[in-house]
């Protein structure tokens, strides 16, 4: 049967659609891939998309291992017995030892100087072995790694997902050193008791902590965000008075003001409140609206035949009852967007709670990987994007379970019906 000539044009404006999905899906598939890989593999370039594992033959069994080093001539495994690198195990050309004796270049004040130092040697290590070092799910790990010297074909690689990065990353999140090596179910249900700076062993800041804080706050926002929307939105589309439209300009005009113009009065204010280190200040602002969704509600609430609030009006409904029973119940797409929108922004908000928070136990999620990254001076990628992987799955959940619904209100807001 031949193709219908007429679908041709549109499966053609749909490739450049298909191609933005695809474009949009990259990063997120590489934020997953890169939080199954291990450490070594993160961040190379070009990059690896698939997790790769490095196993080296031992014994009778298997032990991962880093990416392993190449020895293109023959080795010493020296141990200086004294100076800065004592106790160490080096690898150095033979030519550097002579009767018992490593010759050694050391940082010396502001220069470099060759010092000569008594050490032992371990073993040699031919030409056509690699270095591998056995491999940790984190840096941070106790306990000194094993070193090996092999020939390079014991070394094999497997593709093959690091799964340990996920619970990894919960416990990295974990605040304070002394917590390190608990198990992490007793992490997880760490006891509640109120931090104090004072107190070096403050109560165990958790992942769950965050993920807590997150969602309480988002959930609190949304709520308030949606109904105080809503009420005004019926207050400037249902209801006739005079200067509706004026208001109504300049509520749209206020989105023209950059949070950062704001920050230093809303602290003035959050801080006469007493509120700074609580949550209140990220989800309090919401239940005043906002100008956005007030938009977005209006538009749609016009859509609805007056004809319906006038019959519940005759029928002895209030204004209110009105909004509730007849109009809220018909704006269930559009407060779907709204609501969805806004958990979004106070889910990935970062802004906001580096501002007004300063206690570890009310940080969010944003704050607490930030935080993380800063603790060590550096970031191990692979547990920050298995972390990231973790926070970004309610969103994707969310957003599955509401997509029908949302999809409705953004096609049907602004449309007479």
């Amino acid at each position: 049967m031949a193709a219908n000539p007429l679908l041709r044009p549109r499966r053609a404006a749909h490739a450049p659609l298909l191609v933005l999905a695809v474009g949009y899906l990259v990063p997120l598939v590489w934020l997953v891939m890169s939080a199954l890989q291990p450490r070594e593999q993160v961040g190379k370039i070009p990059p690896e998309w698939l997790p790769r594992k490095h196993v080296l033959a031992v014994d009778g069994g298997t032990v991962q291992v880093t990416p392993p080093v190449p020895i293109d001539s023959r080795k010493l495994v020296v141990i200086p017995e004294r100076g800065p690198r004592q106790g160490h195990r080096l690898l150095v050309d033979p030519a550097r030892f002579s009767a018992g004796m490593v010759t050694l270049s050391v940082q010396e004040d502001d220069r470099t100087v060759t010092r000569r130092f008594r050490a032992v040697v371990e073993r040699d290590v031919p030409a056509g072995y690699v270095y591998a070092k056995e491999w940790r799910l984190s840096k941070y790990a106790p306990g000194t790694p094993r070193e090996f010297y092999v020939p390079a074909e014991r070394v094999s690689v497997v593709v093959e997902p690091v799964l340990g990065n996920f619970p990894e990353a919960v416990r990295a999140l974990t605040a304070g050193e002394r917590q390190k090596q608990l198990p992490l179910g007793e992490l997880l249900a760490s006891s509640e008791m109120p931090w104090t700076p004072e107190d070096e062993h403050g109560r165990t800041v958790t992942f769950l902590s965050y993920l807590a804080n997150t969602l309480v706050v988002a959930l609190l926002a949304v709520l308030g965000t949606t109904l105080s929307s809503a009420l005004v939105a019926y207050g400037l589309s249902r209801i006739e008075w005079k200067g509706r439209t004026a208001l109504f300009a300049v509520t749209l005009a206020t989105m023209m003001i950059p949070f950062p113009v704001l920050m230093v009065p809303l602290y003035s204010l959050f801080r006469g409140l007493g509120w700074i280190g609580t949550l209140r200040p990220l989800w309090v602002p919401a239940c005043f609206g906002g100008a956005f969704n007030i938009f977005l509600l209006r538009q749609f609430f016009m859509t609805i035949p007056r004809e319906l609030g006038e019959a519940a009006r005759i029928d002895g409904c209030s204004e209110f009852r009105i909004f509730w029973r007849v109009i809220l119940p018909l704006s269930k797409p559009a407060l779907a967007v709204v609501a969805l929108f806004h958990f979004l922004f106070v889910y990935n908000d970062f802004l906001g709670p580096l501002i007004f928070l300063t206690r570890p136990d009310t940080f969010t999620m944003a704050l607490g990987l930030q935080q993380y990254q800063s603790q060590h001076g550096g970031s191990e990628w692979h547990l920050l994007m298995a972390a990231s992987t973790i926070l970004v799955l309610p969103i994707i959940v969310l957003f599955f379970f509401a997509q029908k619904t949302f999809i409705q209100g953004i096609s049907t807001t602004g449309l007479k019906g």
